[in-house]
């Protein structure tokens, strides 16, 4: 018997060293080819959360000098008699427990009708964009073109980043309308580990350098959609180099001082000083729903317009009928990975019979910017998770359920 035990001892120890040994040729060979602030990243933070922010170096941004605040009437009782009509909603008080809901706005005819929060948090409480982020970039590229820092979304990206040519003369084929499309033909795979592109993108110290060596290109642009986080990338560095200016300057100076924001906010950086344009906004949600106010009211605010009707209608398609360059295109990938709606310049969208499309900026775990023009409304929910057997397209039925409902 203690002979048995023995040689199954043997074995559990040579499993172990041979575990050991694997793992630590692992991290010596990754420490080779990556930097070792980004594998101390990967190994340590794991799996990305809404309080990643915490941990990274930010940008600040200054808020509105002129607050704008909305008219309150909270507690309206038609919303939670809306909200509740969803089926698998029976208390909002609870939903907002049970789904890990941070906070949850809706305003309808800029009226504050309801507004609750959930893990702790209250108005003044941070949270996060996640992939929410990119439709803030291509809105500042929209104010780039309308600034003339930008010709339009027809350049080539090599106008702005020739080294690309440099490495793939392709590149010259890629405008700046492909990346807003999700749609350059530039490589992007999902591995869970150190070698997957949704770790380095997120995780990389100097995100500038990954997206100018690190990108390759696999089909001709324009022909096929996939979501991709170099390309909200490529649209920062390019923001940069058109003008002048660090990108979360650019957005405090032309857009975050211009909307009435209660509260500052920042920009997480990489430690190369490089906005993290694929995901890192940190806010309060009262003034996420601003910025959801300015697109529903066409891009201008209180009188002032900040961006151009034209950008906003190319953006999220809202009339429902674009012309041959701002297409729908892709055929049943681009229906599927927005389940039954479209994609345009980084933001979601789903039709309405006659135009007047809703629209929506998202985020990993739930972050999200809604905005119905029919329904004249704005709902916003950051949360630290999707909730119980939810994802982002069981928030986005809920909220259409919404917006399609008469209020007031």
């Amino acid at each position: 018997m203690n002979s048995r035990l023995r040689r199954i001892g043997r074995v559990l120890l040579w499993v172990i060293v041979s575990l050991v040994s694997i793992l630590l040729g692992v991290l010596i060979i990754s420490s080779i080819i990556y930097p070792a602030e980004y594998v101390f990243r990967v190994l340590r933070w794991g799996t990305s959360d809404v309080y990643d922010y915490q941990k990274f170096p930010e940008r600040r941004i200054n808020k509105a000098e002129d607050e704008f605040q909305f008219i309150e009437q909270l507690n309206h009782p038609q919303i939670e008699e809306i909200f509740i009509s969803h089926p698998g909603i029976d208390d909002m008080e609870t939903f907002i427990q049970e789904t890990s809901t941070q906070a949850l706005i809706v305003v309808a005819d800029d009226t504050l009708l309801y507004e609750n929060y959930g893990e702790g948090f209250e108005r003044d409480s941070i949270v996060t964009s996640f992939s929410a982020a990119k439709s803030f970039g291509s809105t500042l590229i929209g104010v780039a073109i309308d600034q003339g820092y930008i010709g339009s979304v027809k350049d080539p990206i090599t106008m702005y980043l020739p080294e690309l040519a440099d490495r793939d003369a392709r590149f010259e084929q890629i405008t700046i309308h492909d990346l807003l499309k999700m749609s350059s033909g530039i490589r992007y795979e999902e591995f869970p580990f150190l070698n997957g592109d949704d770790a380095l993108t997120y995780y990389y110290p100097d995100l500038r350098q990954l997206a100018l060596t690190n990108t390759e290109i696999i089909d001709p642009p324009g022909e096929y959609f996939l979501y991709n986080n170099y390309h909200p990338l490529l649209i920062g560095i390019i923001l940069e180099r058109a003008t002048g200016q660090h990108v979360a300057e650019f957005f405090e100076e032309n857009i975050w001082q211009h909307i009435g924001t209660e509260y500052p906010a920042s920009w997480s950086l990489d430690e190369a000083g490089f906005e993290k344009m694929e995901s890192g906004i940190n806010a309060r949600a009262i003034d996420f729903s601003k910025f959801g106010r300015l697109f529903l009211n066409r891009g201008q605010w209180n009188g002032e317009q900040i961006i151009s009707e034209d950008w906003i209608t190319a953006s999220i398609l809202d009339q429902g009928h674009p012309d041959e360059y701002y297409d729908t295109s892709f055929g049943p990938e681009i229906r599927d990975a927005a389940e039954g709606g479209y994609y345009q310049y980084m933001w979601y969208g789903l039709e309405r019979e006659g135009g007047g499309n809703d629209f929506y900026a998202a985020g990993r775990y739930g972050q999200i910017i809604y905005v119905s023009p029919r329904a004249n409304l704005v709902i916003v929910r950051n949360g630290e998770t999707y909730g119980p057997d939810m994802d982002l397209f069981d928030w986005i039925e809920i909220f259409y359920h919404v917006a399609s409902q008469k209020i007031g």
